[in-house]
């Protein structure tokens, strides 16, 4: 498609970089929004090969002239926000923060859009952590929102405001509820990626062990490269709508951790219960594993599990990566990072 345009908010994140890749390659040109101080943050860009392809506006999701100026100027066919504070545990310390960016930001995109380019299409990045303490499983997009965290609430702002402006002014505009999507670009502070690059650095005697939270805490893990297939297919599809992005699978964090253990070379046999409980190496009785109270959530979500079956439907979307080659696709890129000494995010 020549001409098309691409604006992506976040284009420096984990989702923003592989979309900003799958829309380089099918020709798009791609307008990448950054903030002032996102120097020096380009590294999964550069990952891709992809930062120097980039065409970079300044924004800040709280300064509305800022997106004013970028919506006007660009006149993008599809603008994606996929740019947020998403670390739920943090998002605790500074909830009024998060509050403006994830929730108020996406009405400062909708509001420009609205005045200055209506014919975008617009997507909003939402996420499964609308439905919080919700009794319903799987998840579906009827299923009723109960949201646990100041992230939770502020995206879920960002959700009803981008129904509500699709319902009233005839945007197009349509929301993706993503469940976890993880991938060698997922940040540290995440706990799949913390569990890969700890167990990385463990092989390689550059750390003792992996102090981790909650063990038995359930998520729906996808691979993130496949994720933003599903977002532009939300904003290529011929209506605007909702759709709820999974595997509809659900998987221990306790799982997660004896698969990247044992991809490390490890037998990993666990000790003890509860706040109490170690993992350690069966071979030489060591502790690799320890449960630290710290990492725990203040308030843990319900069983969350997406049902995709509406994205499968009428989409033709569906995630194809199992657990187990995600997990060695994160491990094996961490290995090679810790190698090198290029640790990076």
């Amino acid at each position: 498609m020549p001409n098309r345009k691409i604006f992506i908010a976040g284009v420096t994140g984990q989702d923003g970089a592989y979309l900003a890749k799958k829309m380089l390659t099918e020709g798009y040109t791609v307008y990448g929004g950054v903030r002032r101080t996102s120097s020096g943050i380009y590294h999964r860009l550069n990952d891709l090969k992809i930062a120097d392809k980039i065409n970079y506006v300044e924004i800040d999701l709280a300064d509305q002239e800022s997106i004013i100026r970028a919506v006007k100027d660009t006149q993008a066919d599809e603008f994606y926000n996929l740019a947020a504070l998403s670390f739920v545990n943090s998002s605790w310390n500074y909830p009024a923060y998060v509050s403006q960016i994830d929730g108020l930001g996406a009405l400062y995109i909708l509001e420009a859009i609205r005045a200055h380019s209506p014919e975008t299409r617009f997507y909003q990045a939402s996420t499964s952590e609308l439905f919080g303490n919700t009794q319903e499983s799987p998840q579906t997009e009827s299923t009723q929102f109960n949201p646990r965290s100041p992230y939770g609430v502020a995206k879920l702002y960002a959700h009803w405001m981008t129904k509500n402006y699709r319902d009233s002014f005839g945007l197009f505009a349509a929301t993706g509820i993503l469940f976890n999507h993880e991938s060698p670009l997922r940040g540290s502070e995440f706990v799949t990626r913390k569990i890969t690059l700890a167990f990385a650095r463990i092989a390689q005697g550059q750390q003792d062990l992996l102090e981790i939270g909650n063990l038995d805490a359930r998520r729906d893990w996808g691979y993130a490269e496949e994720y933003v297939d599903g977002m532009a297919a939300i904003l290529r599809n011929g209506i605007a709508d909702d759709y709820v992005l999974a595997t509809g699978r659900t998987n221990t964090i306790r799982s997660f951790v004896e698969i990247v253990s044992k991809l490390a070379g490890f037998d990993l046999e666990w000790n003890g219960h509860g706040k109490a409980e170690t993992g350690l190496n069966r071979k030489t009785g060591k502790t690799l594993v320890k449960v630290n109270p710290e990492f725990y959530r203040k308030a843990e979500t319900f069983q969350l599990v997406g049902d995709p079956e509406k994205a499968r439907r009428e989409l033709g979307w569906a995630c194809k990566t199992s657990l187990q080659s995600l997990a060695e696709l994160m491990y094996r890129a961490d290995y090679d990072r810790v190698t090198a000494n290029s640790v990076h995010f």
